[in-house]
């Protein structure tokens, strides 16, 4: 078991006393998980737990996570979801990957257990509405729209998509297929399962595309397609870019070098961060020895959210479940209130930011905000 055990340096951590509360937490930690993006996911998590209990816990009594590594695996994900319910874990936090949050949001639901989604952006988390869960991450049509705008705005009309067969990749595609379609654009779709990253360029030379976008898992498909890519002296001046975000994450950088620079994804950071966002960054920035990633932000939202709700309606579940639509709290990206949005079946921060973002061709370790929405 991997738990967080309050801070002892904390004088007001060692007077919280009695049972701790205790959140079950959900990331991919190992492969065939996204490793990366779960660490920085857990790194919030963890930060804002043990600012919770600094400030005297939950009515006195402490925080404590119970940490499950999915691993991207959907059954390890519900096996969790059960587990930790049995445990008597008073609510659910986390997950990164859409598939495996969407399989542990309907468990939550049906067992009564309320579960606040970090990551995970599929619009159709759960089939049925669910009155147990809530999420901080803008749905996939909201994200990926505005990223559809980027690419217009940007003069791309001819767009090619490289995809791994996914619900979550099907999704993405059909979203930029439905915005730019009505404005002129067309979308190519080139099966990753199929083509060898030699046949993807040799695609989108005979397409004529000016974009391709990768749909794709990291480091692998992903890496050997852009290094085809920028090496295929056809394809000069085509964009690459990819929305899920893969050139978040210092791997990328560290793998592609110059060539994982100038590669448009999506971020949900706003302009400014807030106060608490400030500081927050800076401690997180110590702890993971590099700059936090949006998802590491949205852990850190997740527990304060959660705190908050359960220090104004208790460890009930029930109670907890249905606090969701008055909830108001002062995050690290701005103020997280949830609602019912149109196409939704869960709670929803209809307000999270999205920004359009990019590594500096003559700088790669520093981002430029292209575009926001």
């Amino acid at each position: 078991m991997n738990t967080t055990p309050p801070h002892p340096s904390s004088p007001r951590a060692e007077r919280a006393g009695g049972t701790p509360v205790r959140i079950g937490a959900l990331a991919p930690l190992t492969r065939p998980g996204w490793a990366e993006a779960g660490h920085h996911l857990l790194a919030g998590l963890e930060l804002a737990v043990g600012d919770v209990n600094d400030a005297g816990g939950i009515s006195g009594r402490p925080l404590e996570l119970v940490v499950r590594d999915t691993a991207a695996d959907p059954g390890k994900a519900e096996a969790a979801v059960d587990e930790l319910a049995h445990l008597g874990v008073a609510a659910l936090a986390g997950e990164y990957h859409s598939v495996v949050a969407r399989a542990a949001a309907a468990r939550a639901d049906a067992l009564g257990l309320p579960f606040l989604c970090s990551s995970a952006v599929l619009d159709a988390l759960t089939e049925q509405p669910a009155p147990s869960v809530a999420r901080l991450s803008p749905p996939q049509s909201r994200g990926w729209r505005t990223y559809a705008d980027f690419l217009l705005g940007a003069g791309h009309r001819h767009i090619a998509v490289a995809a791994q067969p996914s619900v979550y990749w099907a999704c993405g595609t059909r979203v930029l297929r439905d915005h730019l379609t009505p404005r002129g654009g067309t979308v190519t779709e080139l099966d990753l399962g199929a083509l060898t990253p030699a046949d993807v360029c040799d695609a989108l030379a005979g397409h004529r595309a000016t974009a391709l976008l990768l749909l794709a898992g990291h480091p692998d498909p992903a890496v050997p397609v852009v290094r085809a890519v920028r090496r295929d002296r056809r394809l000069a001046g085509t964009l690459i870019g990819a929305p899920a975000g893969q050139p978040e994450f210092a791997t990328w950088a560290a793998l592609l070098g110059g060539d994982g620079a100038g590669v448009p994804f999506l971020r949900y950071l706003p302009e400014r961060l807030t106060p608490l966002g400030v500081r927050v960054g800076a401690v997180l920035r110590e702890r993971l020895a590099a700059a936090p990633s949006f998802v590491a932000y949205e852990g850190y939202d997740t527990i304060t959210v959660l705190a908050e709700a359960l220090r104004a309606h208790g460890a009930d579940r029930a109670h907890l479940a249905a606090s969701w639509p008055g909830v108001a709290v002062d995050g690290t990206r701005g103020r997280v209130r949830f609602s019912r949005t149109p196409g939704s079946s869960v709670w929803q921060w209809a307000g999270a930011p999205v920004q359009v973002v990019d590594r500096d061709p003559a700088e790669p370790g520093r981002f430029r905000v292209l575009h926001t929405g």
